[in-house]
């Protein structure tokens, strides 16, 4: 135990930079006037996650996860919910990274959410259906649980071709999906799933029924607010590289009010054919950009810019090494390795500004081995390398529990004698060519020493205080370590391509 050493730089906790009481307040009243401004019926979509919204939270330190919920929780007498499914993402098995399950689990997740929450989940539909044949499979097992079901289709020309998809041959064909509370929310398992089209779908055919429908959409990011190169809208580039979303002036809202406002490519893609569609509707449109669709009224809960700048360029950098793994790993282009890139040089940052990062790799520099650093909430850093005994994940895991504990670098906690039989039973009858103990093996190793040992004790207590820590790892790192870093809450980023 005594080659993990410990480097330890002491710095300043994580600021709160986001003002989360002032947004609750401010984006319910808000939404409250939206619904005022239309008649029978509005759609709002809901974009980004209304559970669970890490993203956000790491970008707005101070922003909680479920702060949308909370204010949809205020309107749940009124309101329903439609979940919609990208078709395609049925197809390719697509997965929530933060949770590591399928879009259709999440489905699945979310009206089990929903429901006991006490929110009214109405239907789910299929988007950008054509024929898809894990679509039925799923189709059923929805309306197993009682769950209606609707597909919306591909169209041609969308979302250019305004004469086609306002007309029976476009949103015509889509289902029409029966809802019968004023306030629709829809919302998706994540982003690409046609919420939007989803939305102007139902204002269609809405219309058509003699239904007074209006749209507003509530969306995070971008900030509306905020400049173009601000690190926060830059994170929301890198976190939905995948995508290929843009973050743009909108033009629109420059021409109307001669003010700078900051959208994305598909809001203002698609704004031309809901504006079309208003005034076939109404006879004039009640927006003059996409800025006026949306109601985001984060930026003017931003309470310390800079703690948000340092936040969003730590998940900048973050983001990029998810997509650097992907990459090694042919599981994107590398022309959505070379975006995110870009947005690091357009940030001004590189992997260095990672402060894990950087001690990492002076720790291998040092010991000549693969080695790891982990960051602290107060901002201390903690290295490991890889031993006989364990690798660097295990390491930085144990030296952290150490310094946690207020225990002394040299103390052993775990006997040397107790890794022969568990390296044994890897190499001999488990078919493991590493002999080193996974950081899962050795929480185990540490729990039987914690029986005798105080200390061993003193640091497995300390294990809930990983959650949220920062780490890195100058190798590739097995998928039971991420396992266990992802069941401690520890968000590390690793070199894919070498070990």
């Amino acid at each position: 135990m005594k080659d993990a050493i410990i480097f330890t730089q002491r710095g300043n906790n994580v600021k709160t930079g986001f003002d989360n009481n002032k947004y609750l307040t401010l984006q319910s009243q808000h939404i409250f006037e939206r619904i005022a401004q239309f008649g029978d019926k509005l759609y709002l979509e809901f974009g980004g996650k209304l559970f669970d919204d890490y993203h956000a939270s790491r970008v707005l330190p101070g922003f909680a996860p479920d702060s949308k919920l909370q204010m949809l929780l205020q309107l749940k007498d009124h309101a329903e919910i439609v979940i919609a499914i990208n078709a395609n993402h049925l197809h390719e098995k697509k997965m929530r990274s933060d949770l590591r399950i399928g879009y259709d689990e999440e489905v699945f997740r979310l009206i089990e959410e929903f429901t006991e929450i006490g929110l009214y989940v109405g239907s789910v539909v299929i988007t950008q259906y054509t024929g898809q044949k894990e679509v039925k499979k799923f189709e059923s097992k929805l309306k197993k649980k009682n769950i209606s079901v609707y597909r919306h289709y591909t169209i041609e020309g969308y979302p250019t071709n305004t004469k086609k998809i306002i007309s029976e041959k476009g949103f015509g064909k889509n289902d029409y999906i029966q809802t019968t509370r004023p306030l629709v929310v829809v919302t998706a398992p994540g982003p690409g799933s046609g919420k939007m089209a989803t939305c102007l779908s139902q204002l269609y055919h809405e219309n058509k029924h003699g239904v007074k429908a209006g749209y507003a959409k509530f969306e995070t990011f971008p900030i509306w607010n905020l400049p173009l190169n601000h690190p926060v809208n830059i994170a929301y580039e890198a976190a939905t590289a995948d995508l290929n979303d843009v973050n743009m002036i909108d033009p629109f809202h420059l021409s109307a009010y001669n003010k700078i406002t900051v959208n994305y490519n598909r809001d203002i893609e698609i704004f031309p054919v809901l504006q079309h569609m208003f005034e076939e509707i109404y006879g004039t449109s009640p927006y003059k950009s996409p800025t006026d669709m949306g109601v985001n009224m984060a930026g003017l809960c931003i309470s310390d810019d800079e703690a948000c700048r340092y936040a969003s360029n730590q998940e900048i950098i973050r983001r990029y090494y998810a997509t650097k793994t992907r990459y090694y790993k042919e599981l994107c282009p590398e022309d959505e390795l070379q975006k995110q890139e870009l947005l690091l040089q357009q940030a001004h940052i590189t992997t260095n500004d990672r402060p894990c990062v950087k001690a990492a790799f002076a720790k291998e520099k040092e010991t000549k081995t693969y080695s790891g650093a982990i960051e602290l909430d107060d901002g201390t850093i903690i290295t490991g390398k890889t031993s006989d005994f364990m690798g660097p994940c295990s390491s930085i895991v144990i030296n952290a529990l150490k310094d946690l504990a207020h225990i002394d670098d040299e103390e052993v906690l775990i006997d040397a004698e107790a890794f022969g039989p568990i390296q044994m039973l890897k190499t001999n009858f488990l078919g493991s060519q590493n002999p080193r103990l996974h950081s899962n093996e050795t929480l185990i190793a540490l729990a039987l020493s914690a029986r005798t040992n105080k200390n061993a004790k003193k640091a497995l207590e300390q294990l809930k205080s990983l959650d949220g820590t920062q780490a890195h790892i100058t190798s590739r790192v097995s998928d039971v370590d991420l396992s266990i870093f992802r069941s401690l809450g520890i968000q590390v980023t690793y070199e894919e391509q070498k070990g």
